[in-house]
């Protein structure tokens, strides 16, 4: 199981704290804000993955081609080839996660199940777009029990793609934050995304919940 660490506003010199304590893998809602961190933390001396987790407009493809470890936030066939297309440019293959919006909620992305079942063929096909799994964020709840559901169906999706395509590389599931990750690790995860268990409250950002 993969722990990311949400460092959306934090500080360089916290997340380099958490290098320096083991942790080599990263999460950032914003293409914008994640690229000068990477930058800036080429030198640590240790190799970092970073995954952008926030909502990706088509104009944003071609900084993450080559930059990210694997893009957790795929929402639309147009994205997948947008980055396939953009991937064969740069002669690199784009490890990807489809995000699905389980829960129904009209403020999230991500495809709505059924419609990722019908779809999910076509990004399959592309050929420089590594499709590994699925990623959702759940409803907020107090008890995360009350969300149980959404992770136990994503991991319904993944199964049901993983056997109807035979695919032995469609195994990762990207869920659980800090309020409900237990229960998303017991329903399967592969992947956590945690801020602010880590790095305590941040400021809010408009339209991106604290992880």
């Amino acid at each position: 199981m993969t722990l990311i660490a949400v460092t959306k506003t934090v500080e360089l010199e916290r997340i380099r704290e958490a290098i320096g304590a083991g942790q080599l893998v990263f999460g950032e809602n914003r293409v914008q804000e994640a690229i000068p961190k990477i930058n800036a933390l080429d030198a640590v001396g240790v190799p970092l993955s970073w995954h952008p987790l926030g909502h990706l407009q088509t104009n944003k493809v071609k900084p993450v081609v080559g930059r990210f470890a694997c893009i957790q936030s795929v929402d639309t066939v147009r994205l997948a080839t947008d980055l396939d297309r953009r991937a064969a440019q740069a002669g690199v293959s784009v490890p990807i996660l489809l995000e699905v919006n389980v829960g129904g909620e009209a403020a999230k992305s991500g495809f709505e199940p059924t419609a990722l079942q019908q779809t999910v063929g076509a990004i399959l096909e592309l050929p420089y777009v590594r499709t590994r799994g699925l990623m959702t964020v759940a409803p907020y709840a107090d008890d995360p029990e009350d969300v149980r559901w959404v992770f136990r169906r994503l991991r319904a999706l993944r199964d049901g793609i993983r056997t109807r395509y035979r695919l032995d590389n469609f195994s990762e599931l990207s869920m659980g934050m800090s309020n409900d990750y237990v229960v998303a690790v017991e329903e399967g995860a592969t992947m956590v995304r945690i801020g602010r268990a880590l790095f305590g409250d941040r400021p809010a950002v408009p339209g991106v919940r604290n992880t």
